[in-house]
């Protein structure tokens, strides 16, 4: 069900897959470890699609642009993961709600209304392209999310680029990303909730993905008028009880 929510308005549904986790009794930590382990399989599974789906051209005349944002997002990632295993449970539950009402609000605005693009010199691209890239990365290791709700508004806002492209970018920036932050959490002994809940790992993982190809083909039957409102309402609920979470 979260893969169908995320296929529906073009997300991993990571962001839905959270909450869920943590409502099923995992601990803050190893709910963000599970949810990064299912986010990365989708992003794989949804790389050769997103890739046919645009020419190679296109994405090879932007690899300025991800490389920009790649650079602050990989630092952000190993040091998002290296907060979210020093702190506190109590304090990661607050710092998850929180970020998923931001979760909300960008993907309400950019929903809601076109993304104007930003005209900035270059080397206030540069420096702003870092800095967005490390703030995604911080939050894409400390919810265990691909991060494409945020990367696509930077691609979009910063360089310009088409919604249907960004979407393709996101990705060649969300799987380095997420890769450096599974390293970083493999170190930490929370990571044993992956050998220690081996089999749901693997169904939850194999499920999303098939949910995420229906989602797909669902689009466009579910009107977005209906589906957005009811999904920022879903995150805000979810924050809620997140917050409130012991």
């Amino acid at each position: 069900m979260v893969g169908v929510l995320g296929g529906l308005v073009g997300l991993g549904g990571a962001e839905f897959r959270l909450p869920l986790l943590l409502a099923l009794g995992y601990a803050a930590l190893a709910a963000v470890i599970v949810n990064k382990v299912a986010s990365l399989v989708v992003v794989l599974a949804a790389i050769p699609a997103r890739l046919t789906a645009v020419p190679l051209g296109d994405v090879a005349g932007e690899w300025t642009a991800v490389l920009n944002l790649l650079v602050g997002s990989l630092v952000g990632a190993w040091l998002g993961a290296s907060w979210a295993t020093r702190m506190a449970t109590a304090t990661l539950y607050r710092v998850l709600a929180v970020l998923l009402v931001v979760i909300a609000a960008v993907f309400a605005a950019e929903r809601f209304s076109p993304l104007p693009a930003l005209e900035l010199s270059q080397p206030v691209q540069i420096v702003a392209g870092v800095v967005a890239g490390f703030g995604i990365g911080v939050v894409a290791a400390l919810m265990g999310v691909a991060g494409g709700e945020l990367l696509i508004p930077a691609f979009v806002l910063l360089f310009a680029t088409d919604t249907k492209l960004a979407g393709s970018l996101s990705l060649l920036v969300s799987l380095p990303t997420m890769l450096v932050a599974f390293f970083r959490y493999s170190r930490d002994q929370a990571f044993v909730v992956l050998s220690a809940h081996r089999q749901f790992v693997v169904a939850l993982a194999v499920g999303s993905v098939v949910g995420s190809v229906v989602g797909g083909f669902l689009v466009g039957i579910v009107p977005e008028t209906v589906i957005v409102p009811l999904l920022v309402a879903l995150l805000l609920f979810s924050s809620v009880k997140v917050w409130r979470h012991t």
